[in-house]
């Protein structure tokens, strides 16, 4: 199970980055000053990848501790966590 965590770890630390990669370069494809809907608006996008790119950072912080072993013992009880 390990193990897995740390598979899934660099999955994350991977993750991370490409979602946000695939954000901007939507929003580079996608906003048009002559288009009518609401995908061509540039403040959509803006607010879009503003409120996705913490999430992502979180992604990867979460990865880079499963990766480093963080949570390789989880505690069973609140009285180990002291």
């Amino acid at each position: 199970m390990n193990s897995l965590k740390k598979y899934l770890g660099i999955v994350w630390l991977l993750l991370g980055p490409l979602v946000v990669f695939f954000l901007v370069s939507g929003a580079i494809s996608n906003i048009d000053p002559d288009g009518t809907k609401d995908i061509n608006n540039p403040v959509i996008w803006v607010i879009i990848i503003a409120i996705f790119t913490p999430i992502a950072i979180g992604l990867m912080i979460f990865g880079w501790y499963a990766l480093k072993g963080e949570y390789d013992k989880m505690p069973q009880s609140s009285r180990e966590l002291e």
